[in-house]
């Protein structure tokens, strides 16, 4: 029975010292021995992570044990981190996440059959409350980045940061005006304007 760490943060900007010290401390502190920490530096908001995958599919056995510090190092989407942590645990892979306390009691040694039960009742409720939060969090996030797009956009803002638009070359009206009056190919009129085909019919388009 092994005791690995996952940590994971949503950027390369973003540093994983914490989270890894705070595992570290952890087990440190209760004598556990930590095999390692795997740690990926990407969205939350799916499973399709290098490092995760490696140990959720090639490392992790029944009976070890998996530490996080926070359910949203695992997943941002609440079904689906839900869902995972109900995988693991049918694999019979113990997962202890450090910002909720009760998931660091080792139920397997409880005598009492209810209260056992009622424990296991008050993790799934926390862990969905701490996933519901999660995508909350991140939900508004999205919401609060959709709304200042439209409010730059409204103000004529919006290309000092959006996608900068495509200049016309120094000759473009004249070579447009050859190709519309069928003169020139288009292929000459990008030749002569050394523009690729996307550009060429975008700056077209925007006529």
């Amino acid at each position: 029975m092994a005791i690995y760490g996952y940590h994971r943060t949503s950027t390369k900007e973003q540093h994983l010292d914490r989270g890894i010290n705070e595992i570290t401390e952890f087990c440190k502190d209760n004598h556990y021995k930590l095999e390692k920490i795997y740690t990926d530096q990407q969205t939350g908001k799916n499973f399709s992570r290098p490092r995760y995958t490696v140990l959720r599919d090639d490392i992790l056995r029944e009976g070890d044990t998996l530490i996080i510090t926070e359910v949203d190092r695992l997943g941002r989407n609440k079904k689906d981190t839900v869902e995972e942590l109900r995988m693991l645990a049918n694999r019979g892979i113990r997962v202890m996440i450090l910002e909720i306390p009760t998931t660091l009691q080792d139920l397997s040694k409880m005598d009492n059959a209810m209260a056992k039960m009622i424990l296991e009742t008050v993790n799934h409720m926390l862990i969905e409350l701490y996933a519901a939060m999660a995508q909350a969090e991140v939900e508004k996030k999205e919401k609060r980045q959709r709304e200042g797009i439209e409010q730059m956009k409204a103000r004529g803002g919006w290309d000092k940061y959006g996608r900068p638009r495509i200049k016309q070359p120094d000759n473009w009206k004249e070579v447009i005006q050859s190709w519309k009056a069928g003169e020139i190919t288009a292929v000459e009129a990008m030749r002569l304007t050394g523009m690729r085909k996307s550009s060429f019919y975008k700056l077209v388009k925007a006529e």
